[in-house]
């Protein structure tokens, strides 16, 4: 099985999956109205984030949307099947998709401070794990997380650097890791091409964004 089989990085941090169900992680910037959206992830309330524009363009009646407790209350606007809200840590479902919580916070930047509680996802698909970060530095949290596939910012800035983010997927050790947070609010692609660079031996980098 192609691990990445149906995955698109939309722009910036946004991601799509395309299997059984139709997963968008923070969505942003989305072109037309799908409305196409069986569950849709958000790690914190930031504009490019939780998008309340974008998330209106992808969502229908059976989406359930899921994003931390503190920023839930931002989404009873929309008339969907469920609002899950959630905490760093702890293990969920959403319309039959398992997925865990990890912490998402800067070390020493004002941006996103651990006490928001807001999170990255490790989403289960086909007995693979997909650890798709947030905004988030390299944290000590990462050294005992199990992922299979990684996804994580690059950009600097907000986030870890090309070079941290690598240092980060270095310790995981996945199979692959792909750059996001990236080419338009910040970073570039010259980032995500530092990144792949300093990845270590065994582990692969693709960037998907087009």
């Amino acid at each position: 099985m192609d691990i990445l089989k149906g995955f698109t990085h939309l722009n910036h941090a946004s991601v799509k999956i395309e299997r059984e169900k139709v997963i968008y992680i923070d969505p942003f910037q989305i072109e037309g109205t799908p409305h196409d959206a069986d569950i849709i992830f958000c790690t914190h309330d930031h504009f490019d984030h939780l998008n309340p524009e974008a998330i209106g363009k992808v969502m229908k009646g059976e989406t359930v949307i899921v994003a931390p407790k503190k920023n839930a209350k931002k989404l009873n606007k929309f008339e969907v099947k469920e609002i899950i809200g959630v905490e760093p840590n702890h293990e969920y479902e959403a319309n039959g998709i398992k997925f865990k919580t990890v912490p998402a916070y800067n070390l020493d930047k004002k941006f996103h401070k651990k006490k928001k509680n807001w999170v990255g996802y490790i989403v289960t698909m086909d007995d693979v794990d997909y650890y798709l970060a947030g905004d988030t530095d390299y944290i000590p949290e990462m050294d005992d997380l199990h992922a299979d596939v990684v996804f994580i910012p690059v950009g600097g800035t907000y986030t870890c650097t090309a070079e941290e983010a690598a240092a980060a997927v270095n310790a995981i050790k996945p199979k692959t890791a792909v750059p996001i947070h990236f080419g338009s609010i910040v970073g570039d692609k010259g980032d995500a091409e530092t990144f792949i660079k300093n990845l270590a031996e065994g582990i692969e980098g693709v960037i998907l964004l087009k």
